[in-house]
């Protein structure tokens, strides 16, 4: 059996602490992976500081980490989809609720994976470029094509065009770098909002027109250049965009539905001992007033979007093992955005933590392992 270690999240304290790591093998519908590069979303330094008040059931000492890359080394009953030695990447589902396991975390040697919430990567594929994929293409996923989100059409080789246009506020995050690509192959157009500097990247992803989030009047021109089409909805991604996308959809004929995938302010600004400050509370209220006041007049449904929600139900299968292994592999999808590197080895982690909360833009902080 082999040796594992983890970064371990400890019983009290916000800094991860390297250190041995029982090896779980595979139950039914289960692989272990070995990883060989894990990547950082926001929810994974939010934990150590707020874990409490967003994910009540998690019990410390925990392992963080959802964005996993690797080879596998052990298959569990059932599991037909892959063997020893296979390259993957996958969505590690130690945080949700329902599983809630250290073998299930991301940031340690070896980590248990879900068949269904996993895939071949070609080998032209590195395995820090694979790791930025995972909770991007999950919370996108979920957001699009749940039947209680936009329950748009799901992706194919070649689809159809739909007629509709789908707006992805915070098209170069991880998130939304993902839902362009997914919405495109299902068949719909995509209006994003992204900074000047990547309108370039949102449009090779696949966007027919970018929008500068940071303008006065990114509103009214989204609005402007609406007239005539009709929404699938929106897809809500980053600080302020869930007010944006309301007036957007309430102003523009189509679906009257907002699926949103950030917090309503910038977690940046969380204290470094843990906690929230009583203006972070105060703003996460007023949002939260706000949409719920406009939603019952606009008619206008939102949500916000767990990421991990399709683990076991038929997108989660329709997207790892139906869509995104041929498409990976015939270059029709390509994982992004870009990785940064920061360093090698468990006990980067918490460097990389700190990397991701100053901000990264079109591109994703990964560590190698």
């Amino acid at each position: 059996m082999p040796a594992n270690t983890a970064a371990w999240l400890p019983a009290k304290g916000v800094k991860l602490e390297v250190g041995p790591a029982p090896y779980t093998a595979p139950g039914a519908g289960e692989i272990v992976v070995e990883n060989r590069a894990v990547a950082i979303n926001p929810v994974d330094w939010a934990i150590p500081l707020i874990g409490q008040m967003i994910f009540p059931w998690i019990k410390r000492p925990c392992v963080l980490g959802e964005d996993v890359a690797g080879v596998v080394v052990e298959v569990g009953p059932g599991v037909t989809r892959f063997k020893v030695g296979d390259r993957v990447v996958g969505h590690a589902l130690g945080l949700k609720k329902d599983h809630n396991r250290p073998a299930e975390g991301a940031f340690q040697a070896y980590t248990v994976l879900i068949e269904t919430m996993a895939a071949p990567i070609p080998d032209s594929l590195a395995f820090e470029n694979a790791a930025v994929l995972p909770l991007g293409l999950s919370t996108a996923a979920c957001g699009l094509f749940q039947k209680d989100y936009l329950a748009l059409r799901l992706p194919t080789k070649n689809p159809a065009p739909t007629g509709k246009t789908l707006l992805v506020w915070g098209g170069s995050t991880s998130v939304g770098s993902n839902a362009i690509q997914l919405a495109v192959a299902a068949g719909y157009e995509v209006f994003a909002t992204a900074s000047p500097r990547n309108f370039d990247y949102v449009k090779r992803l696949g966007a027919s027109a970018a929008f500068d989030y940071n303008s006065r009047s990114a509103v009214a021109d989204l609005i402007g250049a609406l007239k005539g089409k009709t929404l699938a909805g929106a897809l809500a991604i980053g600080e302020g965009s869930g007010e944006a996308c309301m007036d957007i959809v309430h102003a523009c004929p189509g679906d009257k539905f907002v699926a949103t995938a950030s917090a309503p302010v910038s977690l940046a600004s969380l204290p470094d001992r843990g906690g929230m400050s009583a203006s972070m509370m105060a703003r996460f209220l007023a949002y939260n007033v706000s949409m719920a006041i406009k939603s019952r007049l606009w008619g206008v449904r939102t949500k916000f979007i767990m990421g991990d929600s399709l683990a076991g139900n038929e997108v989660g299968k329709a997207i790892y093992a139906d869509f995104l292994p041929e498409a990976l592999a015939e270059g029709r999808f390509v994982a992004a955005p870009d990785p940064i590197v920061i360093g090698k080895g468990l006990d980067q982690i918490q460097a990389a933590f700190e990397a991701q909360r100053k901000g990264v833009s079109a591109s994703k902080v990964v560590v190698s392992l």
